[in-house]
Parts: structure tokens; sequence; C-alpha cells
């Protein structure tokens, strides 16, 4: 299965099995529409009399040798099926140091922070139990990892602490190495706790929609006064004081910033190097979702970005915008290129009173909840399901391009929008194609890769 699209003029293949990508000229683009259902005598018939003979030769011949070599029309590596292994292996750990929050942003999918639940801390006897936990399933995982989440998991700053000092002594004991990374909206982001999350070597992604119009719209305090000074002055801050260390500006767009690629620039400018902003999930009848009539204008976006990145990185200023990463070379192994994050059954989240979900986003909608911190999971038959949920028995998937970049996408969008965790939101996977599209145009560029 190839995929072929064209982006500013270039023509491009990718081979979807082998991660192949291609340059290729118009006698090659030609050729691979009767690849291979037509043999090679009627290929060159049906481009004789537009190209030579012996172009035409010569591109047949090099189709054939990257067949061969397992670059082009390369066949599915599992034939369709996969069963994974049931290891009951945990590989990370999502807490919820607080169902709770000093922001009232609009698109909030966790309700102001609280879950459809009280507002709530988590206490550190509970974040305890959640580290023992993880370390009584992590087997013979040498690395796991802990996202300290929210609601704002600032506002319970003091157990964070107690919690990385627990688990960097329970790490040491067992041989692993633990990674904490912690998701902030900026209101407590200050000197003395940037110091800390620096000295402690904390990953943090950090809550910033753009531009000041854009993130007031959307991020504002309880009473509607605007964040965005506030919150900017600090991030700008305390990236400042982190040029090596962990670090992504994370931002949301809306039907109501379409022109979001300016919001990117924004932060880049702001001089923050690694940048995520996010098209928002919503339920279509939000007066702020993106609906499908907006996926055009989304995708144009996309291409403006990704043209607007280049010239930037042309001119010597680094940007490394999330969703245009992709490693053609290594990447994930094959199992979580099918499987995605792992929800559900390596990766599960943790409430504040230690009950626990397949992720942050799950927490709190019924039917979800799989056990609880003090004695494990004890929905076994819900783990299965989350294991089983990979891209061979995803409605759509199997088919599609996109499949091992995407892993099946989502899983909470799934079931948000159609009950179940089978079928894809659609919407999100025409975005997905398109960054994918506008990452191997990057790719391209500034690595030249041509056949």
């Amino acid at each position: 299965m190839i995929h072929k699209f064209c982006f500013d003029g270039r023509k491009m293949v990718l081979d979807v099995n082998s991660g192949a990508l291609h340059v290729v000229d118009d006698l090659t683009w030609e050729l691979l529409d009767g690849y291979p259902d037509f043999t090679r005598e009627e290929l060159t018939a049906r481009c004789s009399g537009r190209y030579h003979a012996a172009d035409i030769a010569e591109a047949l011949d090099e189709i054939s040798t990257l067949v061969k070599e397992g670059l082009l029309f390369s066949p599915d590596p599992l034939n369709g099926r996969y069963d994974p292994p049931e290891s009951g292996v945990i590989k990370a750990l999502c807490l919820h140091l607080a169902h709770d929050c000093n922001l009232s942003c609009r698109y909030c999918f966790a309700g102001q922070g609280h879950f459809n639940g009280p507002a709530g801390l988590m206490p550190f006897a509970v974040g305890r139990q959640a580290l023992d936990f993880l370390f009584s399933r992590a087997g013979n995982r040498r690395h796991v990892e802990v996202d300290f989440f929210g609601g704002e998991p600032l506002l319970n700053f003091g157990v964070l602490k107690e919690l990385v000092a627990y688990g960097r002594e329970k790490a040491a004991a067992a041989g692993k190495q633990i990674k904490f990374t912690v998701t902030t909206n900026g209101v407590l982001l200050t000197p003395e706790t940037g110091r800390y999350l620096n000295e402690n070597n904390l990953a943090v992604v950090l809550s910033l929609d753009g531009r000041p119009e854009v993130h007031d719209a959307m991020r504002p305090f309880p009473a509607g006064r605007g964040s965005y000074a506030l919150v900017a002055e600090n991030i700008r801050r305390f990236v400042a004081t982190r040029p090596e260390q962990e670090y992504y500006v994370r931002g949301t767009f809306t039907c109501h910033n379409l022109d979001f690629a300016q919001d990117v620039l924004h932060l880049a400018g702001l001089g923050f190097e690694h940048v995520s902003v996010e098209p928002v999930v919503a339920p279509y009848e939000a007066e702020y979702a993106l609906r499908p009539e907006h996926v055009p204008a989304v995708c144009t976006e996309y291409e403006k970005l990704a043209g607007a990145l280049l010239k930037r990185i042309r001119r010597g200023q680094k940007i490394n915008f999330y969703h245009f990463n992709i490693d053609l070379d290594g990447g994930p192994c094959l199992p979580k290129r099918l499987s995605g994050c792992g929800a559900g059954h390596e990766y599960l989240a943790v409430a504040p009173d230690g009950s626990l979900y397949p992720c942050h986003q799950f927490v709190g909608r019924p039917g979800y909840r799989m056990g609880h911190v003090a004695y494990g999971i004890d929905t076994p038959e819900l783990v299965q399901v989350f294991r089983q949920a990979h891209v061979y028995n995803k409605e759509d998937c199997p088919g599609c391009w996109a499949r091992f970049f995407c892993s099946g996408g989502c899983h909470a969008n799934a079931h948000a929008f159609h009950g179940n965790l089978s079928q894809p939101y659609e919407l999100a996977c025409r975005l997905i194609k398109k960054r994918l599209e506008c990452a191997f145009y990057l790719k391209t560029e500034l690595a030249g890769i041509k056949i």
C-alpha cells in the first residue's frame, strides 16, 4: 500500500508498511498509478508518446528495485493480525494531584478541573500508594514515567515534591529510572517553583494558547479577567532558565482562531523553541468547537504553518512544532505504532481518591473506573478491551495509510464521539493526515530525500 500526495508542487510517495518516503518526478508518479496492476509492457504503453522509452525503462527499473528492497508496496508486517501480549506491565501513571483549578478555561474537558466530581487534592498517602502500585507492576521495564496532572497540579505543590522524592528513592532501590512530567497553566509558576522543577529535572508542559486576545478569550480567571499577561511572563521567565531541559509550550485552537499559525509564530516570537498547538476537541454543538465544515480551512492553515516554519528554520531560527515532528528512520517500535499510548493496559490515570482509570480523559466517566491503587485493577475485562483497541481492530484503520503514525487515534475521543473505542473520531483523522503530509514535506525540504 502506498500514499501519493502533492505539497507545494512536490510529488511524494509514502510506502505505508515500511514508512519509506520518496520524492518522485512526474513520470514515476504516473507509473505508480498503474503499479503493480499493469504489466511492464502495459505501463510503458500508457506513458509512450509523452516520455522517452529509455526514461520509462529507467523509472520502472527503479520502482522494481525499491519493491525488491521492501521500500515500495511492502507487505503488512503482521498480515493484518495482532494479539498484544498480556504482560500486565504498567509503564506509566498520570497522577491527578488536583481536581481543582485557578483558571476557568471555556474548553476544559475536565469541567474546570473537577472531572464531573467534587473538588479535591490528592493526599500524599494516595500518591505514595500509586507509586508503590507502579513499581509493583513495572516488571522488567527499566524506565517508568509519572505525569502530574489536574486541574492545576501546582495547587498541590507540596505533595508533588514529596512524591518526586519518594519516587526517586523507589526507583533507586529498584534499579530503575523514573521520569516526572508536570502539566501546568503557569499561574503559580513562580521563580522558586521554577527553580525546583529545574533542579529536580522535571519535564514541563506549559499551557499558553498564543496571541493575548486568543488566550484570554478561552483561558480567563474565574472572575473573567484574562490570564495572558501573568501566564506569558511566568512561562517566558521559566523557559529562559532551562535552555537544555525538556519543555513544551502547548496551546489549543478553536473555530475562533482558524488562523492559528499566527499563534504558533507568536509563541515562537516569545522565544519558545518547543511548541504544540492542538485542535480543540469538543461536542459539535459547542460554539467554539471545530466542526467538519472547518476542516478545509484548518488544513490550509497547517500548510501555511509548514511554509512559515520552513522559512524560520532556514533563517537559523529554531522551532520544534510537535505535530510536525516525525522520525522516518527510527521512531516507535511496531507494537507502539499499533497500540499508541497504551491507555487502559500499560498507562493508567489515578484520581485524587486513588481510583484507577484508563487515562486522564476517562477520569470520572461512568463505567471506566478500573480499580484502586490500594488493591490494583479489578476490571480485567476492561483492560482487555483497551488492549485489543489497536489499528487492526478499529473501523477504517486497517485500510488507512496513516495507521502506523496515528496508531488508531485517541481512545477517549473515539468514546466521546461514538460511545466506543473502535470507531475513530473522524475529524481528528482528517487533521492528522494533513499534519503528516506537512511533516513529510518539511522532512524532504530539510533533508533532501529523493529517488
